[in-house]
């Protein structure tokens, strides 16, 4: 994917092509782990954001075929919330934190099934073409409410998955602001607000759609790598 296929009308005007994501975010997510969470080596849940990268290799547009590894056999998709930054973010605090926001995009995090929700491998979370982007984004006017906003996922036109972007435990303003206390985000960087409990897991000749209320929705068609 090009970043400038994604440019926008509001400013930054285009993606910087560096996406974040988010893990543990979700309440339901986070209390599905149990007593998990306390064993070694962390022996606690997260006090602070757990972050991963979706590099530029991963990057990906609406209509792309999303290739399934041989060695997988099945993906996991998680539908999250794309947080678009605006202008350069560091220390923001909480209640200033929406000024920093150009606006919002569907994002369709693909993954290789794993059981490592704390730190999972690169080589599972970095696949070409694995983070799909868009199909536009949404300027932060429009979206008053975006801790509230439906998310769906599709398989071949049936929901398979539904949530909201409610219930995280940092919505957009404490993610940001706690995100940006250790780090700067930059101008058209996309930081993920979450995936919700049970990502579903898709297959090669699947149809799959993420859907995020006013903001858009993504359509790909899963393949099998090739020999």
């Amino acid at each position: 994917m090009s970043v400038s296929l994604l440019d926008f009308d509001v400013p930054p005007y285009r993606l910087s092509g560096t996406v974040y994501g988010t893990l543990l975010n979700h309440q339901a997510a986070l209390a599905q782990l149990g007593g998990a969470v306390n064993e070694p080596p962390y022996k606690a849940a997260p006090k602070a954001p757990v972050l991963y990268v979706k590099p530029r290799n991963t990057l990906a547009s609406t209509g792309d075929a999303v290739v399934v590894p041989d060695t997988a056999g099945a993906l996991e998709v998680g539908a999250a919330l794309g947080v678009v930054i605006g202008r350069t973010a560091c220390r923001v605090q909480e209640q200033d934190a929406f000024a920093y926001v150009a606006g919002y995009t569907v994002v369709a995090d693909f993954s290789v099934p794993h059981d490592s929700y704390y730190r999972p491998s690169v080589r599972l979370k970095a696949l070409d073409g694995s983070c799909v982007v868009g199909p536009s984004v949404t300027p932060r006017a429009r979206i008053p409410s975006p801790d509230d906003l439906d998310v769906g996922v599709f398989v071949d036109g049936k929901i398979v998955h539904a949530t909201t972007t409610a219930g995280m435990v940092r919505n957009v303003a404490r993610l940001l602001a706690d995100v940006t206390d250790f780090m700067t985000l930059a101008p058209g960087d996309v930081l993920l607000l979450g995936v919700a409990a049970g990502a579903p897991r898709v297959a090669p000749g699947h149809h799959v759609s993420v859907e995020i209320g006013p903001i858009g929705r993504l359509e790909n068609d899963l393949v099998k790598e090739r020999p």
